[in-house]
């Protein structure tokens, strides 16, 4: 099962006023030791998770209509987000272009029926819901990382820089992790073919953490919020906070809220989605599954204390 590594506690600048509005305020956290997944979750570890449990996913399951309102009940199959290459250059501005629904698309066949995860057991599993990541860490013994502490763990201990190994998206012309190389979304260069790499296939951070930046996005456990809410800003009431951002975090027109996913994904690219920063952030609705959307897990450590000096 996937190790563990001890990040130590810290102050850092969280947040970017540089690139997208969503990652402001810039703003300084402090976050305590905490511990988190050296790797993503593979099709390896989630198989004996629903083999030991006989766990059924999110895009398994009937469909409830009273979530999706307005969709024809025929549309409610379940299913996945598959992406696809186009063909050519089409405009970025309609994700549809290259996002189609699969029904029959779940953890076990990816890309729908006739797709499998035989010959990837140590790609990171995709197709998986807020609900399966949370349902897998508790079966674990873990949780799901909060986003400050991910943020903080993808610097690796770096400085203030706009990506987790510097300012500049490609050092020297090489890709340090499994992101969109080429014209999105018809022409990767990276060598995956537009998809996820086996965990650990590029270097590991500071830290040891492989792939908190690039191949698959990664769900936190926060309610997604338009603008970082900053200390001084929250609710002191914890409950009253979780369920004011639960019904806040929603889309319009949904009652499902939202989660904040990090650390972007293989479809990341500077021509379109520049998002492969420990900074950058996304919205992904909590019943979502998608081809490039896994995680990771966190855990609480006990504070470390002084050794008993005999008197």
């Amino acid at each position: 099962m996937n190790d563990m590594v001890r990040i130590p506690g810290g102050t850092f600048r969280m947040g970017s006023e540089e690139f997208y509005p969503n990652e402001r305020p810039a703003h300084e956290r402090t976050v305590g030791d905490f511990e988190i997944d050296r790797y993503e979750v593979t099709n390896e570890d989630f198989t004996a998770f629903v083999a030991a449990t006989g766990y059924v996913t999110v895009a398994e399951r009937p469909m409830n209509a009273a979530d999706y309102p307005g969709v024809a009940p025929e549309d409610l199959i379940p299913g996945g987000l598959v992406f696809t290459p186009t063909s050519g250059p089409v405009d970025l501005n309609d994700w549809r272009q290259w996002w189609r629904w699969v029904p029959g698309a779940q953890w076990r066949h990816p890309r729908g029926p006739g797709s499998s995860i035989e010959d990837r057991m140590r790609h990171p599993v995709v197709q998986v819901s807020f609900e399966d990541a949370s349902a897998y860490a508790a079966w674990a013994g873990k949780r799901l990382p909060t986003e400050v502490e991910h943020e903080y763990a993808a610097r690796g201990g770096s400085a203030d820089t706009a990506f987790a190994w510097g300012d500049e998206p490609y050092p020297g012309g090489a890709a340090l992790a499994n992101s969109w190389i080429g014209a999105f979304p018809y022409d990767d260069r990276g060598g995956f073919d537009g998809g996820t790499a086996p965990v650990g296939s590029f270097p590991p951070n500071g830290y040891g953490l492989f792939d908190m930046i690039g191949n698959v996005w990664e769900w936190t456990s926060d309610f997604y919020t338009t603008r970082h809410l900053v200390p001084g800003q929250q609710s002191v009431d914890p409950e009253k906070r979780a369920n004011l951002l639960s019904v806040a975090s929603a889309e319009p027109g949904s009652r499902i809220p939202r989660r904040v996913l990090k650390g972007g994904s293989h479809l990341c690219s500077p021509d379109y989605c520049l998002r492969f920063r420990p900074a950058a952030r996304s919205p992904q609705s909590d019943d979502s599954a998608t081809t490039h959307i896994g995680f990771r897990c966190a855990r609480d450590v006990p504070p470390r204390t002084a050794p008993k000096v005999r008197p």
